[in-house]
């Protein structure tokens, strides 16, 4: 099959979970015999570190990179590049189409016009994010009926969004997770250049939002008197004051590397003791799983969407007041709690549950249906 995936800021992965979502998709359906194709933004809007360049109409990894612009905005960015992009799949020939977030539903009517067989992975509940101002709630609003009116297949992460869907919509939604397994591959010198010792750290990843609450963690942690440093791994390209205030708090026990991609993330992942997950929206969070499958301690902020991916292999906490984390970090820092046994639970259900050779035989499967026509 020929298949495109749009809606993302493309590919090498660089920014969040729906980027690593299409690398690790795209790229095993490419080793399956299929033709993918991923809409990027320039190079200029998705940076890459020094000795990773592209040629923007190039290949990576046996994927196909289509660049088109996009406006450098908060409330734009994504909606111009998506709507580019569509306009451009509809001279391509897929025999499908992936469209990754309800933001981006809008371009559904125009591919389901052309006739092209389509799909949408809604991603969370993003109208509920607390960086959208009313005009952006109205627009998720809207992008989650037109994806339920315009889209062949709607895919959730997490049965919790299925159930949204079902529960306001009337919708069936095809569950399909993410996959937490990494490559088998030596250890990056990441610890080395930050400092850090394996097994002997904290670690948060997350962009730099106010529904992921990297300032709350910060102070949580500044609660307790831990020897063990807080890597708070992440940026926030649109929420300046927020980061402004977190580096106020940088200090030698507080670590504010970045956003850190690939081996380097990977090898941090593979060796933290503790990771924090402080999301408030969204399915199943990548790095969450992927925590969990690398045999860290997980502790995650009790949401539907977390409970139902950590299960009873993960400790949850709130996140008002601050000292529910403290007191959290402070006993599995201090090893009164069964720290080592939910580290074993945690790496069973992670790496039982959300494999990607299983995730990408969903998507195939799903993909050849719809290319067959078979109940559109």
């Amino acid at each position: 099959m020929r298949i495109c995936i749009l809606g993302t800021r493309g590919v090498p992965p660089r920014y969040g979970g729906f980027e690593t979502f299409a690398a690790e998709l795209g790229t095993r359906l490419v080793a399956r015999g299929h033709q993918v194709a991923v809409y990027c933004r320039p190079l200029t809007l998705h940076p890459l570190p020094a000795g990773e360049g592209r040629g923007e109409g190039q290949t990576w990894n046996g994927i196909e990179r289509i660049v088109l612009p996009a406006i450098r905005h908060k409330y734009f960015e994504t909606v111009s590049h998506s709507f580019l992009s569509a306009l451009d799949a509809l001279r391509r020939r897929f025999d499908v189409v992936l469209v990754c977030n309800a933001a981006n539903a809008f371009v559904l009517p125009l591919l389901r016009a052309a006739r092209i067989p389509v799909a949408i992975n809604v991603d969370g509940i993003e109208r509920f994010r607390r960086k959208w101002n009313l005009f952006g709630r109205m627009v998720y609003s809207a992008g989650e009926s037109l994806s339920v009116m315009f889209a062949d297949r709607l895919i959730a992460d997490a049965q919790v969004i299925a159930d949204y869907y079902r529960e306001y919509f009337g919708a069936d939604a095809v569950v399909i997770p993410y996959g937490s397994d990494f490559p088998d591959e030596p250890d990056t010198d990441i610890l080395q250049r930050l400092g850090l010792t394996a097994r002997d750290y904290v670690l948060y990843v997350s962009r730099f939002e106010p529904e992921n609450n990297p300032l709350e963690v910060v102070l949580a942690y500044e609660k307790i008197a831990a020897g063990v440093p807080l890597v708070m791994v992440g940026e926030g390209l649109y929420a300046k004051d927020l980061v402004r205030e977190l580096h106020r708090h940088r200090s030698d026990r507080v670590l504010l590397p970045g956003a850190i991609y690939g081996a380097d993330y990977r090898t941090l992942q593979r060796n933290a003791l503790i990771y924090v997950q402080a999301t408030e929206v969204g399915g199943t969070h990548p790095a969450m799983i992927e925590a969990m499958a690398s045999g860290g301690l997980v502790l995650a902020h009790d949401t539907p969407e977390n409970r139902e991916v950590g299960g009873d292999a993960v400790r949850y906490f709130d996140l008002r007041p601050a000292e529910n984390l403290s007191g959290i970090l402070q006993a599995c820092l201090a090893k009164t709690a069964d720290r080592e046994e939910l580290r074993r639970r945690g790496k069973e259900r992670g790496r039982a549950r959300y494999r990607w050779e299983t995730v990408v035989s969903a998507y195939e499967e799903l993909f050849t249906e719809l290319s067959k026509g078979v109940g559109r």
